[in-house]
C-alpha cells in the first residue's frame, strides 16, 4: 500500500496521523462551540478572549503533536501542549482548588516529558538524527537491552500523560477543576495523544522486540481498566467521576494495543491487525462518548452551581434534554447495544478470545483473564452510571440549586447533541467505520491486505473469515425497536380499558416522601465498598449526639475510602523529597565562609576530574 508523505522533513500524514487529526477536530469542533455558552455570563469579556486563545493553541498544539515527523520538534509541540493546558486546568485560577490541581498536573506532566526526552536521546544516539526514517533505521541495529530501556523510557512518559495507574494520579485532579469543554478536550483527544506516542514510537519506530512489552501494556491495562471503574463507583462529584472512568477507558484502549503487539510477536498478523483495530475504535469511540459526558455534566454544573451528586435529584424534570443527553453517554459507556461503547468492547473482546482459540501456553490462559477483566470492568461500569443518571435526574431535587435550575441554553445543548447523534452512528455503522480503520492499523504494522473480514453490505461485522461469529448493530436496532413496539402495543391493548386510578407513592409508613428518604450515592455505593473493601479499605465514624441517656437527638455518619495509590505512594515520596530537600536546605547556611569552601572543594573535584580523563 502506497501513502502519501507531503513532508518527510517537517510533517507527516500517513494514517496514524489522519486518524488522530480526524478525533481531535471532531470532539475539539463541538467543545469549542459549546464553549460559547459555558463561558458566557460567567466570566469577563478579556477573560473569555484569554480563554478562547489558550483553547485554539490547545487545539494546535494538540495537531502539531501526531504530524510532525521529527522527535525533537515532537517535544517542542509537547511541551507546548502541556503547558497551554496546564493554563487551562488552573482558569479558574481564584480557587486554591484549580491551583492545586494545575500544580499536580504539571508536575506529573513534566516527570513524563523528562522520561520521552531520555528515549528520544538513547535513540538519537545511535542514529545522529531525530527524524523519524532516521531513527527507524537505527532502532533496527539497536542491541535489545537498549530497546528495553528505551521501552521502558516511553512506556513511563506516554503512560503518564494517558493516566496509566499508577501514574494517573493527575487525572482526578486535572479533569474536574478545568472547565467542562476543557474537560471534554482533555479527556477525549488530549490523554489519547498518549496512545499515538506509543504506536508511534514504540510499534512503527522502535518495533516490538519482546513478549514482555506487550504483556506488560496488558497488565497495566487490566489493573487500569478495574481501579478506574472501582473508584468512579464511589465517587460523588460527578465530572470527578467521569475523570476515573477516563483510566478505565485508557485502559480498555491498551488491552487491544498490548493485544496487538503480543500477537505480533507470536507470528500472528491477522489478530494483530484485529486488534489494533478494536483499540483505535474504542479510542475514537471513548472520545465522543466521554466528551459527550463532560459536557452534560458541565450543563448541569451550569444550572446548579453543584458537582456533589448527593445534592442533585429530579433534573430530568427541569433539564429534560440535558438528562436524555447524558443518558445516551450513559448507555455508550455502559457498552450497551446499539450504541458505539458497545461495539468496540465486543471487538476488543473478539480479539482476545480469537487468542485464546488460536494462542498456545499462557498467551492461551492470560488473554482468557483479560478478557474476563473487559467483562467485569463492563458490568461495573454499567451499575456506576445507573448512580449517575439516578441519582443526578430521577427523584426529587436534594437541593435548592438542583430545585430551581433551568436548561442551558440551545448552543450548548447542540453541541452535546452533535456529539449524541455520533455516539448513535458510530454504533450503527460499525462495520464501515471498522473496515476504515483496519487499514489504518495495517499501517502500523506494515501489513497490505490482512484478511479480517468486514462484510460491507449487509453492515455485518465478522472478526475473522469463515468465523462464525458476527455482528450487526443495525439489526439489532431494529429488533430492539420492534420488542418495544410490541411491548407498548401489548400495554395499550390489555389496559386501555382499565380505569386508571391516581394516589400517592407508598411510603413505608412515612407521611410525607421527601429528599431525606431517597436513595443516595452513598448507600447505592455501599455494596460494592463492602465487597471490594480488600481494595477500598473504607472508613467509618459515627457521633450520637444525645438528648438524654435514652434519647438520641441526631447521629452522623461519616464514611470514606482510603486513597491507596497516594497514601502509600505518592505520599511516601513527597515525604522523602521534602526530608532530602531539609538536608540540603542546612548546607545553606549563610556563612560566606562555608560559600567559598563549597567553591574551592568543586574546583578541585573538577581538577582531578579533568586530570584523569
Amino acid at each position: 500500500m502506497n501513502y502519501i508523505n507531503f513532508d518527510s522533513s517537517l510533517l507527516l500524514f500517513d494514517p496514524i496521523s489522519i486518524f488522530f487529526v480526524a478525533v481531535i477536530l471532531l470532539i475539539s469542533i463541538p467543545s469549542a462551540v459549546y464553549s460559547i455558552g459555558y463561558l458566557n455570563g460567567v466570566y469577563s469579556k478579556n477573560k473569555i478572549i484569554y480563554g478562547w486563545i489558550l483553547l485554539l493553541l490547545f487545539i494546535l498544539s494538540m495537531m502539531a503533536v501526531v504530524t510532525v515527523n521529527n522527535a525533537f520538534l515532537f517535544l517542542i509541540v509537547w511541551e507546548i501542549m502541556s503547558l497551554v493546558s496546564f493554563f487551562l486546568v488552573i482558569f479558574d485560577s481564584e480557587h486554591w482548588k484549580s491551583v492545586k490541581a494545575g500544580i499536580i498536573y504539571i508536575v506529573m506532566t513534566h516527570i513524563g516529558t523528562a522520561f520521552i526526552t531520555a528515549a528520544f536521546l538513547i535513540m538519537y544516539k545511535y542514529a545522529n538524527s531525530f527524524d523519524y526514517t532516521a531513527l527507524k533505521q537505527a532502532c533496527q541495529t539497536m542491541p535489545l537491552q537498549t530497546k528495553n530501556i528505551v521501552f521502558l523510557c516511553l512506556l513511563v512518559g506516554f503512560g503518564t500523560k494517558a493516566g496509566i495507574v499508577p501514574l494517573h494520579i493527575w487525572l482526578p485532579y486535572a479533569h474536574p477543576q478545568a472547565p467542562s469543554h476543557i474537560s471534554s478536550i482533555m479527556s477525549g483527544v488530549m490523554i489519547k495523544t498518549a496512545i499515538y506516542g506509543l504506536i508511534r514510537f514504540v510499534i512503527t519506530i522502535l518495533g516490538v522486540s519482546a513478549f514482555w512489552w506487550g504483556n506488560l501494556i496488558l497488565i497495566l491495562a487490566s489493573v487500569s481498566c478495574l481501579v478506574g471503574v472501582m473508584y468512579a463507583l464511589v465517587e460523588h462529584d460527578i465530572k470527578k467521576l467521569l475523570a476515573y472512568h477516563s483510566v478505565e477507558n485508557i485502559g480498555i484502549i491498551l488491552l487491544g494495543v498490548g493485544a496487538s503487539m503480543v500477537f505480533s510477536m507470536s507470528n500472528m498478523p491477522v489478530l494483530s491487525v484485529l486488534a489494533m483495530t478494536a483499540g483505535l475504535y474504542h479510542l475514537v469511540n471513548h472520545a465522543i462518548f466521554k466528551s459527550l459526558l463532560f459536557l452534560t455534566a458541565g450543563n448541569v454544573y451550569k444550572a446548579t452551581g453543584l458537582r456533589d451528586m448527593e445534592k442533585f435529584g429530579g433534573l430530568i424534570k427541569t433539564m429534560p434534554w440535558t438528562a436524555n443527553l447524558f443518558l445516551i453517554g450513559a448507555m455508550g459507556i455502559s457498552a450497551l447495544p446499539p450504541l458505539n461503547g458497545f461495539v468496540s468492547e465486543w471487538l476488543t473482546l473478539q480479539a482476545l478470545f480469537c487468542g485464546v482459540a488460536n494462542g498456545v501456553g499462557y498467551i492461551k490462559l492470560s488473554m482468557g483473564i483479560y478478557a474476563a477483566v473487559l467483562a467485569l470492568t463492563s458490568g461495573l461500569a454499567a451499575a456506576c452510571f445507573v448512580k449517575a443518571f439516578g441519582i443526578t435526574f430521577l427523584a426529587m431535587p436534594r437541593s435548592e440549586n438542583a430545585k430551581n435550575s433551568k436548561e442551558v441554553t440551545s448552543v450548548m445543548l447542540y453541541a452535546a447533541g452533535f456529539l449524541a447523534v455520533l455516539t448513535v452512528i458510530f454504533g450503527l455503522l460499525a462495520a464501515p467505520i471498522i473496515k476504515i480503520l483496519s487499514r489504518a492499523a495495517e499501517f502500523v504494522y506494515g501489513i497490505s491486505g490482512s484478511g479480517i473480514n468486514f462484510t460491507f453490505n449487509n453492515f455485518v461485522v465478522t472478526p475473522l473469515p469463515n468465523s462464525e461469529v458476527a455482528l450487526s448493530t443495525p439489526l439489532i436496532a431494529i429488533v430492539l425497536i420492534f420488542v418495544a413496539g410490541i411491548a407498548v402495543g401489548l400495554m395499550w391493548y390489555f389496559l386501555r380499558k382499565r380505569k386508571i386510578s391516581i394516589n400517592k407513592t407508598w411510603d413505608c409508613g412515612y407521611y410525607e416522601l421527601d429528599s431525606r428518604t431517597e436513595y443516595t450515592a452513598t448507600a447505592f455505593s455501599k455494596p460494592f465498598r463492602m465487597a471490594l473493601s480488600f481494595f477500598y479499605l473504607p472508613y467509618k465514624k459515627k457521633e450520637r449526639i444525645k438528648e438524654s441517656y435514652y434519647h438520641i437527638k441526631s447521629i452522623k455518619y461519616e464514611t470514606s475510602i482510603t486513597p491507596v495509590f497516594k497514601k502509600y505512594i505518592y505520599e511516601n515520596i513527597l515525604k522523602k523529597i521534602f526530608g532530602a530537600a531539609d538536608i540540603f536546605s542546612k548546607l545553606q547556611s549563610g556563612s560566606i565562609h562555608f560559600y567559598l569552601a563549597y567553591i574551592f572543594i568543586v574546583i578541585v573535584f573538577l581538577i582531578i576530574f579533568i586530570e584523569k580523563f
